[in-house]
């Protein structure tokens, strides 16, 4: 069974940094696109940073020049490096993997549990 585990959320204050990671675990070959998304209360949620199996990146605008996608294909791993981070970055936090070859076949769209990150004073 293939899951995604996130870890590193927490309570931060204004400026401060958080580093999240998430694991895939299973009988995984390889994925493809890995992605940050991130929902705060009443708002939809709303993609944060992208980074292909290459290593090509993208940002959400608010994000941009903040936060950093980084990945290890060997542990199937996604990180988000958050810094100067501010209270409208309070959200629950989801990583997404579009693609993976799998033991079994192809998989498609799988979602973490989300981790919390609170912003605040």
């Amino acid at each position: 069974q293939v899951q995604l585990v996130e870890s590193g959320g927490g309570l931060v204050q204004p400026g401060g940094s958080l580093r999240l990671s998430c694991a895939a675990s299973g009988s995984i070959f390889s994925i493809d696109r890995m992605a940050w998304y991130r929902q705060a209360p009443g708002k939809q949620r709303e993609l944060v940073a992208t980074i292909t199996a290459g290593g090509s990146t993208n940002y959400g605008g608010s994000v941009k020049g903040r936060f950093t996608i980084s990945r290890d294909n060997a542990k199937k791993t996604v990180y988000l490096q958050m810094n100067s981070l501010k209270p409208e970055d309070t959200a629950v936090y989801y990583c997404n993997v579009d693609r993976m070859y799998l033991a079994t076949g192809t998989g498609y769209d799988y979602w973490g549990q989300g981790t919390q990150v609170t912003v605040s004073s």
